[in-house]
């Protein structure tokens, strides 16, 4: 893959990651708990993904993901430790959504993920903007 198609990839998920905070928005203000902390989740999952085609790393696996995420650019400091714990964060409360029905966080719950969800696209859109392949 020459850099440029690299780029491509990598351009195209953080747009993919970008769009999905205002699916979060219009999910939460549908009162669609369960939904929005399934985009909020996958938002940042989407810009992790970014991040692993700039830096050659695959995988499909989430908690695979957000290990090689907080190897690489959170315990390196390229990013505040507190972007691991978004990460999983996210991931538990989605995957305590998805699967134990009655652990729907509340809204006020789902506002601090949005807001979480919001620095950690927009940091990483900035880095990758400024570190392409």
């Amino acid at each position: 893959m020459t850099p440029a198609e690299r780029n491509h990839l990598v351009s195209l998920r953080m747009e993919q990651a970008v769009a999905t905070i205002a699916e979060a928005e219009q999910c939460i203000a549908q009162e669609l708990l369960p939904a929005a902390t399934n985009r909020i989740y996958y938002g940042m999952f989407y810009a992790m993904l970014a991040l692993g085609i700039l830096k050659g790393f695959e995988t499909s696996k989430h908690q695979q993901m957000i290990g090689w995420f907080n190897k690489q650019f959170v315990h390196t400091g390229i990013f505040p430790k507190q972007f691991g714990r978004m990460a999983k964060d996210a991931f538990e409360v989605r995957m305590d959504s998805d699967y134990k029905v009655k652990l729907t966080p509340t809204p006020e719950q789902l506002e601090a993920l949005l807001a979480d969800m919001k620095l950690f696209i927009r940091t990483i859109k900035t880095w990758v903007e400024n570190n392409p392949a």
